[in-house]
């Protein structure tokens, strides 16, 4: 009956050892303690608020990535239209002259092309979403940009223009300006909902959650200014303020170059006033920078922190590979030892018995 007992316990012992073989190959396979978390014991409660933890920072990491992806496609926009602010200003307006109108038709011509290339400019769009439509990112913030050089802003402005003469270049200044700020059906290049005093006119910038309770403000909408102050011969808007002085030159014929002295004073308008665009897009490409700068620092922050709340999860769930195989295969040899000593032990009980 001795032998019979000690059988019995071996067995025991070679199923525990099949077990912890089981266990070790599986671990083996996965890199995990056990496939099921609730198996973690005492640890559990660390596990899950670090998984929570790791969830909550790569979300807001994404947000933060997204953001990051639209930014930079803003910034390629503001490039550009700082570009056509800049052409204008330096090489376009300052050759105006009364003396010698035969370039008016070409400089005319080249405004309304950078009309429509600032309206289309404005409908760029990220991850087929309008960056400078506001929450209203599915629908163009400027609706028909090949409309412009006729919209009903650019038409206001070329009668105005037709009346320069004999004294009227501040009151034409001034009634360009007014079709310019103009968010009226009909003469406003901008979408209904920009132009809605109780909507698109007022909401915030468009913002991204860099953290509980943080948020940063990216969003430039197409009609006002966000992080930029215009400043000198302006609308408060470098947007108004471009396509003003671009639908101002497009107007331009040598019929207002009758009155020399009025028609280099509003020549000199239309430069400050694209000048004042160009200044105020750089100053809002500058403020975006800075933007990006600081969301850039949140998302590797996010990063560092989700690395180490990672690698801290894998102490309590994951194992170390090299001390697994070397224990599988020392289980594996002893089990075999177990499997040899129990035949041999199993051949002396039944010849004690058959003796």
């Amino acid at each position: 009956m001795t032998s019979v007992s000690l059988l019995a316990r071996m067995e025991a012992n070679t199923a525990a050892l099949r077990l912890r073989v089981e266990t070790l190959t599986r671990q083996q396979a996965s890199g995990r303690k056990t496939d099921s978390i609730g198996d973690l014991g005492a640890q559990l409660p660390q596990a899950l608020t670090l998984r929570a933890e790791i969830a909550r920072r790569d979300t807001y990491g994404a947000a933060v990535g997204e953001a990051l992806t639209r930014t930079s496609v803003t910034q390629t926009a503001l490039q550009r239209l700082t570009d056509i602010a800049s052409e204008f200003t330096d090489k376009l307006a300052v050759s105006l002259n009364p003396d010698d109108t035969s370039s008016l038709s070409l400089i005319a011509s080249r405004a309304r092309a950078a009309m429509v290339e600032v309206g289309q400019l404005l409908n760029t769009k990220s991850g087929g979403e309008y960056v400078f439509g506001g929450s209203d990112f599915g629908n163009p913030p400027v609706p028909d940009p090949d409309a412009l050089p006729t919209s009903g802003m650019a038409t206001r402005i070329a009668a105005a223009v037709a009346t320069l003469g004999s004294g009227t270049a501040a009151t034409v200044a001034a009634a360009t300006r007014a079709a310019a700020l103009d968010d009226g059906a009909g003469v406003t290049p901008f979408s209904a909902y920009l132009s809605d005093a109780a909507s698109g006119a007022v909401e915030p910038r468009r913002s991204v959650s860099t953290g509980d309770g943080q948020t940063v403000g990216y969003g430039i909408v197409a009609n006002r200014n966000a992080a930029a102050v215009s400043a000198g011969e302006t609308t408060g808007s470098w947007a108004r303020d471009l396509l003003r002085g671009l639908a101002s030159l497009a107007a331009l014929t040598p019929a207002q170059a009758g009155s020399a002295s009025d028609f280099r004073a509003f020549a000199e308008t239309i430069r400050q006033g694209l000048k004042s665009a160009e200044n105020a897009l750089a100053d809002e490409q500058g403020a975006l920078g800075q933007t990006e700068t600081r969301l850039q620092a949140v998302k590797e922050r996010h990063s560092t922190v989700t690395d180490t709340l990672k690698a801290q999860l894998a102490d309590i769930e994951e194992v170390d590979l090299a001390t697994v195989i070397t224990k599988l295969q020392s289980t594996k040899s002893v089990l075999e030892a177990s499997y040899t000593a129990i035949g041999q032990l199993s051949s002396l009980t039944l010849t004690h018995y058959l003796g």
